[in-house]
């Protein structure tokens, strides 16, 4: 009978241990999927003078975007217009995981030629993962920019500090209207190659125009 008890006592422990490992394999995928799951494009859309503009992104001034996973936890990329503009980009550099970057520092670089473009960090905090699929094929980015072609998550252990830097929700329509129309100003010419394609942008704003500045014209609108 004592032997038959101590059985039934390990087994149960052993059950308990079992039990307990398989429930910290399942918190580790959640945590893991968290972390690599694509960014989604919200339901709820804009556009903007022809921009796809998703309301549930916040923006930075200088054009990137952020998107709240998690609890401290933000993804980051460049919003439609900063990939139009960009285009046809070959080459993209983003800070490696472990680095830490400041809200407002450029962070991010796009490569076209021997020429290079930067674009501000968004947030600030850790790199935690890049997007090694759109460093491998950089035409995510303007294929779909709030999507695929995300850039990399941060650990953001200060939200609220970071969102006070972010342009305030009702006024990023206006900014984007205000961006898109000192662009045109510059370049009359584009307004009639985003009419001729339905009153969206083409997939390279600047090319076949030889009297544009890539380099000039990417900075003063990304603010670097």
């Amino acid at each position: 009978m004592e032997v038959m008890t101590v059985i039934l006592v390990l087994a149960t422990f052993l059950a308990f241990v079992v039990l307990d490992i398989v429930l910290r394999q399942r918190r580790q995928v959640h945590v893991v999927e968290a972390v690599s799951r694509p960014a989604p494009v919200s339901e709820s859309v804009a556009f903007v003078e022809g921009f796809l503009v998703p309301e549930d992104v916040r923006y930075h001034a200088g054009h990137g975007w952020a998107l709240r996973e998690r609890k401290q936890l933000m993804r980051v990329g460049v919003d439609e217009f900063a990939a139009s503009l960009l285009g046809a980009v070959k080459q993209i550099e983003v800070p490696k995981p472990g680095r830490w970057i400041r809200q407002g520092q450029k962070a991010l670089s796009f490569y076209r030629g021997e020429e290079r473009a930067e674009v501000l960090s968004p947030v600030e905090g850790e790199v935690v993962e890049v997007n090694s699929e759109v460093l491998e094929d950089p035409s995510l980015l303007r294929r779909d920019p709030y999507g695929r072609g995300w850039l990399m998550t941060v650990s953001v252990p200060d939200e609220e500090s970071v969102a006070k830097n972010l342009l305030p929700v009702g006024l990023v329509k206006s900014w984007m209207r205000d961006a898109v129309e000192h662009l045109y100003s510059k370049q009359p010419r584009l307004a009639g190659a985003v009419a001729a394609d339905g009153g969206r942008p083409t997939d390279d704003l600047l090319s076949g125009l030889p009297d544009s500045s890539w380099k000039e014209i990417t900075a003063e609108f990304f603010l670097t």
